[in-house]
């Protein structure tokens, strides 16, 4: 009986020391030594932005919750976010707009509590990136990962400085990408990640598994100010486009191609007979630009542009938003379920203005519509509605509005926008208008010199 007994301890210790040097044995997933790497490439920015209109102030009141009445409005606030260092050697890092934009002074804390005033290369507002520069010896850069190849379900992790809490990293997965539609920025097309990001994360990095930067963290969605685990930030891909762009040029020009879109729903893909909802079709193409010189035409399913598919109207928007004037596009389509390729070449948008205002000097800009109506006091009315006026045309620093209505043109009645067009038309250096607004009228004078 010893002697089983002896044999069944022997076992059992046996059993037990393999158990525990096979766990020993497998790889941990730890990831301080990855972090240990790059965090010393994230940085606090703080950047001195003084109250100078309407939109700062909106800006401060989003950051500080809204003002109780009476209390005294400050002239500046300190806006406190992260940044990336992406070249060690050139002190170059990425960070959003927002976090700095208007600021009289931006002041950027390493991870060693160096300070040091940090100079702007540029930024970009559609797309929410920032570069800045600083002269430092010593540096920490993150290497640039591929945003494309990112999938639903990958582990990632954020670096930044929540709510001026230095060097705080976060985990979590991705957990859409595209997103888009938000009404965050101009130009979206979101990685989402549910790793909490919170005030002050903006700007910051979010890494893949190997420490390569794939995103700049850049919003959350939350009714408070903290996070729910909806964050969201802009693929390095587009926030490195950007970059060059602001290296060598010191802004983003971007081209424009001239076309309405929108995506394949499936209602739409049967009324049009398409096999796929992949695409964007054409709903608009506009005169004197690039799509109609292309020979681009209403109906045309985009399915690339230079070679990255087209998945829905969002990417044409994101694709062509990264070219720059005078770039190349070759648009690869389907017209009639036979595949096209057309060419063309961005213009800049001043020049469709321009090319628009040396037609019509006087209502460039400026959106018509034929209009009838009964009115309590005026009257019939028969002239022209103005339905929309761009900002610094001629015609809004004239103070035409959206909602007047056109009834003469030089002491001349016009009862329909042809009428109207061609009394501006014999017009030389300004045109005398007629308008209704609201229950009263007004004579307007819209001159060719701003």
């Amino acid at each position: 009986m010893n002697v089983a007994r002896t044999l069944v301890t022997l076992f059992v210790t046996l059993v037990s020391y393999i158990a525990i040097n096979a766990t020993a044995a497998q790889p941990v997933n730890n990831l301080a030594p990855m972090l240990q790497k790059v965090l010393p490439a994230v940085v606090n920015i703080r950047a001195d932005i003084k109250i100078t209109d309407i939109t700062t102030l909106s800006r401060l009141e989003r950051e500080r919750g809204n003002f109780p009445p009476g209390t005294p409005i400050p002239d500046r606030f300190l806006s406190v976010a992260s940044g990336v260092i992406v070249d060690a050697v050139k002190g170059y890092i990425l960070t959003n707009a927002h976090v700095i934009e208007d600021a009289q002074t931006i002041t950027v804390t390493l991870s060693d509590n160096r300070h040091y005033t940090a100079k702007l290369i540029g930024l970009d507002k559609p797309f929410d990136i920032a570069l800045l520069q600083i002269k430092a010896k010593n540096l920490t850069a993150i290497p640039f990962g591929d945003s494309n190849k990112l999938n639903v379900g990958d582990n990632v992790e954020t670096i930044g400085n929540p709510f001026g809490l230095n060097q705080t990293v976060t985990s979590g997965i991705v957990s859409a990408l595209g997103r888009a539609n938000l009404g965050i920025e101009s130009n979206e097309n979101f990685i989402q990640i549910d790793a909490p990001i919170n005030p002050g994360n903006s700007g910051g990095a979010l890494l893949n598994q190997t420490g390569q930067l794939i995103g700049i963290n850049t919003a959350i969605l939350s009714p408070e100010r903290g996070s729910i685990g909806i964050g969201f930030a802009i693929p390095i891909n587009m926030a490195k486009s950007i970059m060059d762009q602001l290296i060598q040029y010191g802004d983003v020009k971007r081209g424009v191609l001239g076309i309405g879109a929108q995506d394949i729903t499936p209602d739409l893909a049967n009324a049009l007979d398409l096999a796929s909802l992949k695409g964007a079709v054409v709903t608009l193409v506009r005169g004197d630009t690039p799509a109609q010189k292309a020979g681009m035409e209403i109906g045309d399913i985009i399915t690339s542009i230079n070679g990255v598919d087209v998945k829905n109207s969002n990417d044409v928007v994101n694709t062509v938003s990264l070219l720059r004037v005078d770039s190349k596009v070759n648009i690869n389509i389907i017209r009639d379920k036979k595949p096209m390729v057309l060419s063309t070449v961005l213009i800049d948008s001043k020049k469709i203005k321009e090319m628009s205002e040396k037609v019509d000097p006087f209502l460039y800009g400026v959106a018509l519509k034929n209009f009838s109506l009964y009115s309590p006091f005026h009257g019939a009315i028969k002239g022209v509605l103005v339905v929309s006026v761009e900002e610094d045309s001629h015609a809004w620093q004239a103070d035409l509005r959206a909602g007047d209505v056109i009834l003469s043109a030089n002491r001349q009645r016009v009862v329909n926008v042809d009428d109207l067009q061609k009394r501006v038309a014999e017009s030389k250096d300004s045109v005398l208008l007629n308008v209704l607004r609201g229950a009263g009228a007004i004579f307007l004078v819209i001159t060719k010199e701003s």
